[in-house]
């Protein structure tokens, strides 16, 4: 049986590599380097039973080309990329790797956070240039932070940002009182992450209720200078929203490893300094790697061989 294989960090993977020979699975590699469109996946998958995906479009269209694909095992926790309709109809089973990338995707948020706040990329370009620039940046401590999706991602935050003396607020539609109450968060509905963070990070699913979820009614709310983070889905952020916001001075700088087109190709975003931008990378640590790897070979292995999987979402 073929497998597709279509996150880079997996293709010269031995440990992967090796537990798909033991299996007698043949891989079939992604040669593009990035997320395939529906169009340059339909080749690569149509012979294959089972597919490692990483954030490719795999849309209905793809399913109904692709009539061998028992299962698609996401290297990764979110699955918005699925036509989730589809696969049930065509009876293909989805996995994914919940909470394998927390640690990875948190840090990489407080990276964002204060690369941001301190300009330390314009500042590293400006110094090398042979530069001396002056550009102050703000604190972490006592600045508010607002989090948006308090699931495993959001939680690593909470915790790093409280070490910094940051106070958090938090917004989930299922948040953990619990948790919250233990670790000092104040559980607030979404108006309040608006209008009182100076600092807000997003860690929510795309879905049709947070498509562009920050759009222009929603940064009206909020405060001037305030620092965006993103290092879930573009697609919650209106981009042409918040380069209108960048324009009148109303964000103080935005944080992004996700975009509404990935790659994103010359956004105007990349125009302003206070614009920190990284490749869809947030997962990309030794630990993640390895730990999603492990999980999105088990899930593929264990609906192909027709035992139990933890990890089915559809």
């Amino acid at each position: 049986m073929k497998i597709l294989i279509t996150p880079t960090s997996l293709q010269n993977n031995p440990k992967v590599l090796k537990r798909l020979e033991a299996a007698s699975l043949e891989p079939v590699f992604n040669p593009k380097g990035r997320p395939l469109e529906e169009e340059e996946l339909i080749p690569l998958l149509k012979e294959c039973d089972g597919y490692i995906a990483g954030l490719d479009y795999i849309t209905d269209k793809v399913l109904r080309e692709c009539r061998n694909l028992r299962v698609i095992s996401r290297y990764g926790a979110g699955y918005d990329r699925v036509d989730m309709e589809a696969a049930k109809k065509y009876g293909i089973t989805v996995t994914n790797t919940p909470g394998v990338n927390a640690q990875a995707v948190g840090e990489l948020a407080l990276t964002l956070m204060f690369s941001v706040a301190r300009k330390v990329p314009y500042l590293d370009q400006q110094t090398k240039k042979g530069e001396w620039t002056r550009a102050d940046g703000i604190e972490m401590k006592g600045k508010t932070l607002g989090i948006l999706g308090l699931g495993a991602i959001g939680k690593v935050l909470a915790e790093c940002a409280g070490g910094c003396g940051m106070s958090v607020l938090a917004y989930d539609p299922y948040i953990d009182e619990a948790y919250c109450k233990k670790c000092g968060i104040l559980s607030v509905d979404m108006e309040e992450i608006l209008s009182a963070s100076d600092i807000i990070s997003i860690h929510m699913p795309l879905t049709h209720d947070t498509k562009h979820l920050i759009d222009s009614k929603a940064i009206g709310k909020m405060k001037v200078g305030v620092i965006i983070i993103n290092t879930s889905r573009g697609g919650i952020i209106d981009e042409n929203a918040v380069l209108q916001a960048l324009e009148k001075g109303k964000i103080g700088g935005l944080g992004l490893d996700a975009f509404e087109q990935e790659p994103p190709g010359n956004s105007p975003l990349f125009l302003f300094s206070n614009v920190v931008a990284t490749p869809h990378t947030g997962a990309h640590t030794k630990e993640a790697t390895e730990g999603m790897a492990k999980s999105a070979v088990d899930n593929l292995l264990a609906v192909l061989a027709g035992k139990h999987c933890d990890h089915i979402v559809s």
